[in-house]
């Protein structure tokens, strides 16, 4: 297999892909920049690319530019940043932003601050992360740093293994979590040394970021086998996209074949209302009705929480489906259960 690359701009993108260049992209491009991985642009249909779920999450669409009274900071995370790079939601953790550099700039990206045009956000410097291990030190009460970006893969082996050792310093810290979309975009860059590097790091857990099922490849899949065989834990969560995976029986295939490789469906989140992402909103409705399509098809291993962030660093907040009654259930204290009649 070749080895990824990382293709900057549309032109080159189109180029990759065989395909002329949608000239009125260029203006979604001069706000949104693009770049992609080979190994996932080869996922899309190249007959029809701009049409493709998998295609949706990785090109341009006019639509990024409906929304500019919105936010691009709804969640308050700039509000919420307690030292350089850390923001601080809950009392227990913490989001650690080490870089704003990506393999691929997601389209529907809650980010999009940090690498729209005109945005320069450079990585964790030495000076940052002393100021970091320094408030989390005086801060005993939080016991998990979420490290995430932007790509922290796109930092070198090396740079990640000093970030990872320094805060394992601070004592009060039981738990690492890493997100990382790499398994799905950039799957070579799960080498063995990484994988050596995370298995040899104590509380470490991955988060990775699986959307559709195509994007669970051979190669993807190998990557994730290799780290949950080293004794890395991997969670992953999914964002409902509209054209993309609101169709329960996509999300089904999907989530099967995650816990096909021990990956636990962990979060499906609804879309963050964010400054050139809301188009991909399906409406909280459409994520009860997934959940209700899995009820009888799918075990809890492979059931994912659906949730979504409040507005103003509100967190999160975790959403079920209303069951109604004549289908075969009863209710109990308000909630629908299925039990025999007789024992």
């Amino acid at each position: 297999m070749a080895a990824t690359k990382i293709l900057n701009g549309l032109d080159a993108v189109c180029a990759y892909l065989g395909t002329p260049v949608p000239e009125d992209l260029r203006r979604v491009e001069a706000v949104y920049p693009v770049r992609v991985t080979t190994s996932y642009l080869d996922l899309l249909d190249k007959a029809d690319p701009w049409h493709d779920p998998v295609g949706k999450e990785c090109l341009p669409q006019p639509d990024e530019l409906l929304d500019y009274d919105a936010s691009y900071d709804p969640l308050a995370e700039a509000a919420q940043t307690v030292a350089p790079r850390l923001i601080r939601r809950y009392r227990d953790r913490t989001v650690l932003l080490t870089t704003s550099r990506c393999p691929s700039l997601c389209r529907f990206c809650f980010r999009k601050r940090l690498w729209k045009t005109g945005a320069a956000l450079p990585d964790l410097t030495d000076e940052e992360l002393d100021e970091v291990v320094r408030w989390l030190t005086a801060h005993p009460e939080v016991r998990e740093v979420l490290v995430s970006g932007g790509e922290p893969l796109m930092l070198s082996n090396a740079r990640l293994r000093e970030i990872l050792e320094r805060l394992q310093t601070v004592s009060s810290l039981e738990i690492l979590r890493l997100g990382t979309r790499a398994p799905v975009t950039w799957p070579d860059r799960v080498d063995a040394e990484l994988v050596a590097l995370l298995a040899a790091t104590p509380g470490l857990w991955l988060a990775t970021h699986f959307n559709h099922p195509r994007e669970v490849t051979a190669a993807s899949a190998d990557a994730c086998e290799r780290l949950v065989k080293a004794g890395v834990p991997i969670v992953n969560q999914t964002v409902l996209l509209k054209g993309v995976n609101d169709d329960p029986a996509v999300l089904e295939e999907l989530f099967r074949k995650l816990i096909r490789i021990r990956v636990k469906p962990h979060y499906l989140f609804h879309v963050d209302p964010v400054k050139g992402v809301r188009h991909f909103a399906t409406g909280i409705e459409r994520g009860r009705e997934v959940l209700r399509y899995f009820r009888p098809r799918l075990s809890s291993l492979a059931v994912p929480t659906f949730a979504i962030d409040l507005p103003e660093g509100g967190g999160k907040v975790h959403l079920q489906a209303d069951y109604g009654d004549g289908d075969g259930f009863q209710t109990i204290f308000g909630r629908n259960v299925q039990y025999p009649q007789q024992l």
